[in-house]
């Protein structure tokens, strides 16, 4: 029997939103400040995917020069009708303190990886926009409301408002159907319809430990709504040892042969310890329908099963991403993500130099504006990365190297500098909840190197960085780090994305400094 093996799509995925176009599977997940904006995964079997389009791809179409970490790209929902993709998307601009600035956006395509239209304005109410249509021909725009009145509930419901494709905006009154159970924190709305139902499913609890999905239907798109009796549909409240965490924020297909099946967030924490490094991800579990018309996993119960059966389709396989990257092709490939801007010319070029990286420093790693980095989703406990750069730093001002980096208050960060002192060297920056270190005895003198290699492997909560003038004798830098530290979770940050591994250089002087890196390499290892 084939399986599914959960997560699905590891490392940082979340807010999994689903849809199946006649024989065809898609995900769409949030990217919050990293570019480009949203992935949209494809498979045709739910067990095997790939990135097939990543719409929110030039500056005029996603600018997020500033916007906080763990803003950015929110929860984005993907729909299909006669013929056309919409996806809807929230912008989040601020999000400390009691305000949310946000707007929310819709974007049509009539092939899934593109092109796709320039993001068309409808709201800035509350986050995670889902556009329903109507068996009548009408479209629905849902959205919870923030609500940031003292003595109110932020999460204020979801609301419902019509929109025109004609006219190209929203019309008409805006309606609250829904505020929720008992759970609290209602978000996250998909409709769909079932047996004469509007069928609302709902995420609850919040996005931690206590997350969770919930249903209720009405026989009027206006309500009102009932929950099911036995709420929620899934979540792992009262599971604190199982091995996937926050299960909630679901989304729902039906394949061709009438299998139902769930995605939802899941997180696999470091053993041990409520945190989870490797962002929120996305699972699959099948649903079934009981006779007076509600959803339940099927084998019962509520929280999600790390292996369960596949659909009844044929098996899809796709290449695997290489191990190895040398930087020979002429653009990056989709497991690349830049930090806040697109990759162009003025700061990183494939071709310049053929068969290497080259990144012109800019920012620091504290920036929000216009760093100069190029990363890939830690998706693994058992890993290691390596590359290889070729650097003439002048100043001490002047860095490049390999990072782990979960935003700018907490990151690990192996580089190349120099200063009057040391010369040329590698050295281990750290940064705490915003406390910047150089651990003691974390520096190697890197006089005569041309091409320094740099590495880092991970073991569970365990990270060791090390640097060669070779690539064959290594040598550690600074002391076991703890990847616990870049974790959502940690210390009460309150954060929504996860670790990445990333290759950036920095020129405080503004002389835009550059560095050349040969490859990156990406090797995980056996977890079981």
């Amino acid at each position: 029997m084939t399986t599914i093996i959960n997560p699905v799509l590891r490392g940082f995925n979340p807010d999994a939103s689903m849809l199946r176009v006649g024989d065809d599977y898609y995900i769409a997940t949030s990217t919050f400040e990293w570019f480009p904006g949203v992935q949209i995964h494809h498979s045709k079997d739910l067990v095997h995917w790939q990135v097939i389009s990543r719409p929110l791809h030039t500056a005029a179409m996603l600018d997020l020069h500033g916007v906080p970490s763990s803003g950015g790209i929110w929860a984005p929902a993907l729909t299909y009708h006669n013929g056309v993709f919409y996806l809807m998307i929230t912008t989040v601009m601020g999000r400390r303190g009691v305000y949310k600035d946000l707007h929310n956006y819709l974007l049509t395509a009539e092939d899934i990886a593109g092109p796709w239209t320039e993001p068309l304005y409808l709201n800035s109410s509350g986050f995670d926009p889902f556009l329903f249509h109507d068996d009548d021909g009408t479209k629905w725009l849902l959205n919870m409301e923030w609500d940031f009145r003292k003595g109110k509930n932020r999460f204020g419901g979801i609301v419902l408002q019509q929109y025109s494709p004609d006219e190209r905006k929203l019309i008409g009154p805006v309606r609250k159907i829904a505020t929720g159970t008992s759970l609290g924190v209602t978000e996250g709305p998909v409709m769909f319809q079932r047996n004469g139902w509007y069928y609302l499913l709902l995420a609850e609890g919040g996005t931690g430990w206590n997350h969770a999905a919930t249903l209720a239907r009405s026989r009027s798109i206006e309500g009102p709504y009932e929950y099911d009796p036995d709420y929620p549909l899934i979540t792992t409240i009262d599971a604190p040892n199982h091995p996937l965490q926050k299960a909630g924020h679901a989304s729902l297909v039906e394949t061709q042969h009438g299998e139902w099946y769930l995605s939802f967030i899941c997180a696999r924490e470091l053993p041990g310890r409520r945190l989870s490094p490797l962002g929120r991800e996305t699972g699959l579990v099948p649903v079934e329908w009981t006779e007076d018309g509600w959803l339940r996993l099927v084998g019962g119960g509520k929280a999600p099963q790390r292996i369960v059966a596949a659909p009844a389709l044929p098996p899809h396989r796709f290449p695997p991403l290489p191990q190895l990257d040398d930087f020979d092709s002429a653009e990056l490939g989709k497991q690349y993500f830049t930090l806040r801007v697109p990759a162009d010319e003025e700061w990183l070029s494939l071709s310049e130099r053929p068969g290497y990286l080259r990144l012109r420093g800019r920012e620091s790693l504290y920036s929000w504006f216009r760093q100069s980095m190029v990363a890939r989703r830690l998706t693994e406990y058992r890993c290691e990365a390596e590359t290889c750069v070729e650097f003439a730093p002048e100043h001490f001002n002047q860095m490049a190297g390999l990072t782990l980096y979960y935003d700018e208050s907490d990151h690990f960060y192996l580089r190349v500098s120099y200063d009057e002192e040391k010369g040329k060297h590698i050295g281990l920056i750290t940064t705490r909840s915003g406390q910047y270190d150089e651990p003691d005895d974390a520096v190697v003198c890197a006089e005569g190197w041309d091409r320094c290699y740099l590495r880092v492997t991970i073991d569970y909560e365990q990270v060791q960085f090390y640097c060669s003038s070779n690539g064959a004798d290594w040598q550690k830098v600074g002391p076991v780090l703890d990847l616990g530290q870049l974790s959502d979770e940690y210390e009460g940050k309150l954060g929504f994305t996860g670790t990445f591994i990333g290759l950036c250089a920095q020129d405080l002087s503004g002389t835009m400094k550059h560095a050349d890196f040969d490859y990156l390499k990406y090797v995980e290892h056996d977890c079981s």
